[in-house]
Protein backbone atom coordinates (compact mmCIF):
# COMPACT_ATOMS: atom_id res chain seq x y z
CA UNK A 1 0.00 0.00 0.00
CA UNK A 2 1.40 3.77 -0.41
CA UNK A 3 1.35 5.82 2.04
CA UNK A 4 1.68 9.86 2.34
CA UNK A 5 5.12 11.69 3.76
CA UNK A 6 4.10 15.07 4.46
CA UNK A 7 6.18 18.17 4.60
CA UNK A 8 5.59 21.76 6.70
CA UNK A 9 3.24 22.95 3.76
CA UNK A 10 1.04 19.69 4.33
CA UNK A 11 1.14 20.33 8.17
CA UNK A 12 -0.05 23.86 7.90
CA UNK A 13 -2.81 23.11 5.01
CA UNK A 14 -4.38 20.92 7.45
CA UNK A 15 -4.43 23.15 10.38
CA UNK A 16 -5.76 25.84 8.33
CA UNK A 17 -8.33 23.20 6.98
CA UNK A 18 -7.53 23.44 3.59
CA UNK A 19 -10.00 21.49 1.29
CA UNK A 20 -7.80 19.73 -0.72
CA UNK A 21 -4.84 18.76 2.26
CA UNK A 22 -8.31 17.67 4.16
CA UNK A 23 -9.73 15.80 1.73
CA UNK A 24 -6.22 13.73 0.57
CA UNK A 25 -5.49 12.85 3.96
CA UNK A 26 -8.86 11.45 4.24
CA UNK A 27 -9.15 9.41 1.97
CA UNK A 28 -5.59 8.45 2.75
CA UNK A 29 -6.48 7.42 6.67
CA UNK A 30 -9.73 5.79 4.82
CA UNK A 31 -8.09 3.58 2.95
CA UNK A 32 -5.38 2.63 5.35
CA UNK A 33 -2.81 4.53 4.58
CA UNK A 34 0.53 5.61 6.73
CA UNK A 35 1.07 9.29 6.98
CA UNK A 36 4.08 10.00 7.96
CA UNK A 37 5.52 13.28 8.64
CA UNK A 38 9.96 13.59 9.59
CA UNK A 39 10.45 15.05 13.37
CA UNK A 40 12.07 18.15 11.89
CA UNK A 41 9.28 18.76 10.04
CA UNK A 42 7.73 19.00 13.17
CA UNK A 43 10.05 21.49 14.41
CA UNK A 44 9.74 23.68 11.41
CA UNK A 45 6.29 23.46 12.24
CA UNK A 46 5.28 23.41 15.99
CA UNK A 47 5.04 26.91 17.34
CA UNK A 48 2.79 26.11 20.44
CA UNK A 49 0.64 23.34 21.43
CA UNK A 50 -3.12 24.01 19.88
CA UNK A 51 -5.70 21.25 20.10
CA UNK A 52 -5.85 21.14 16.34
CA UNK A 53 -1.58 20.13 16.23
CA UNK A 54 -2.16 17.57 18.30
CA UNK A 55 -4.74 16.05 16.54
CA UNK A 56 -2.68 16.42 13.48
CA UNK A 57 -0.11 14.92 15.18
CA UNK A 58 -1.88 11.94 16.47
CA UNK A 59 -3.35 11.46 13.20
CA UNK A 60 0.03 10.30 11.81
CA UNK A 61 3.45 8.53 12.26
CA UNK A 62 6.55 11.07 13.18
CA UNK A 63 10.00 9.35 12.12
CA UNK A 64 12.60 10.64 14.07
CA UNK A 65 15.90 10.97 12.23
CA UNK A 66 18.00 7.94 12.25
CA UNK A 67 21.77 7.92 11.12
CA UNK A 68 20.89 6.27 7.92
CA UNK A 69 18.49 8.79 6.36
CA UNK A 70 20.65 11.37 7.82
CA UNK A 71 23.32 9.99 5.76
CA UNK A 72 20.82 9.97 2.57
CA UNK A 73 19.71 13.56 3.69
CA UNK A 74 23.50 14.68 3.69
CA UNK A 75 24.08 13.23 0.37
CA UNK A 76 21.11 14.83 -1.21
CA UNK A 77 21.79 17.92 -0.27
CA UNK A 78 25.33 17.99 -1.76
CA UNK A 79 23.26 16.47 -4.79
CA UNK A 80 20.88 19.03 -5.43
CA UNK A 81 21.80 22.74 -4.29
CA UNK A 82 19.91 25.00 -2.51
CA UNK A 83 17.98 22.36 -1.40
CA UNK A 84 16.46 22.90 2.33
CA UNK A 85 17.01 19.92 5.46
CA UNK A 86 13.67 19.63 5.62
CA UNK A 87 12.86 19.59 2.09
CA UNK A 88 15.57 16.85 2.01
CA UNK A 89 14.54 14.83 4.57
CA UNK A 90 11.12 14.73 3.49
CA UNK A 91 11.65 13.57 -0.11
CA UNK A 92 14.34 10.90 1.13
CA UNK A 93 11.96 9.83 3.71
CA UNK A 94 9.56 8.92 0.97
CA UNK A 95 12.12 7.33 -0.73
CA UNK A 96 12.49 4.96 1.74
CA UNK A 97 8.60 3.68 1.91
CA UNK A 98 7.92 4.27 -1.95
CA UNK A 99 5.73 7.25 -0.41
CA UNK A 100 3.96 10.55 -2.16
CA UNK A 101 5.06 13.71 -0.72
CA UNK A 102 2.27 16.12 0.17
CA UNK A 103 3.44 19.48 -0.19
CA UNK A 104 2.89 23.28 -0.55
CA UNK A 105 5.88 23.45 -2.54
CA UNK A 106 5.87 21.61 -5.59
CA UNK A 107 8.38 23.09 -7.57
CA UNK A 108 10.53 22.89 -4.38
CA UNK A 109 10.13 19.06 -4.66
CA UNK A 110 10.17 18.38 -8.47
CA UNK A 111 14.11 19.89 -7.78
CA UNK A 112 14.64 17.38 -5.38
CA UNK A 113 12.65 14.56 -7.91
CA UNK A 114 16.55 14.47 -10.00
CA UNK A 115 17.85 12.35 -7.12
CA UNK A 116 14.44 10.70 -6.26
CA UNK A 117 12.59 10.39 -9.61
CA UNK A 118 10.21 7.20 -8.19
CA UNK A 119 8.92 9.77 -5.58
CA UNK A 120 5.53 11.36 -6.83
CA UNK A 121 4.57 14.47 -5.30
CA UNK A 122 0.94 15.79 -5.02
CA UNK A 123 0.30 19.62 -4.33
CA UNK A 124 -1.88 20.72 -1.22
Amino acid sequence: MIGFTLDTGALIALERRRQRATALVRLAREDGAALTVPANVVAEWWRKRTDLREAILEAVHVEPMSEELGRRVGETLAAVRGSSLVDATVIASAARRGDIVLTGEVVDFERLRARFPSVRVLGV
